[in-house]
């Protein structure tokens, strides 16, 4: 799940550059953020792997990591 979930992340951020290893270190972290993201919000963040709602939380926490870590490692550039 985090390497599909962060590969979709990274898509959706337009982060093409990486290798697999940090889109499947982006989908971990962002399957634990998602994760609880939607248990704070919807009282939902333990899921099963096969849970559409488990995936939508998977890819949008991927999304923030990928956020957080562009603001953040963006401007030592």
């Amino acid at each position: 799940m985090g390497l599909v979930a962060g590969s979709v992340g990274k898509m959706i951020m337009k982060e093409g550059s990486g290798s697999w290893l940090s889109s499947l270190l982006f989908g971990i972290v962002g399957a634990v953020v998602g994760g609880w993201i939607g248990d704070l919000l919807f009282n939902r963040g333990s899921m099963s792997l096969f849970s559409p709602v488990s995936w939508i939380l998977a890819i949008a926490g991927s999304c923030i990591v990928i956020w957080v870590a562009a603001k953040f490692f963006g401007a030592r550039r």
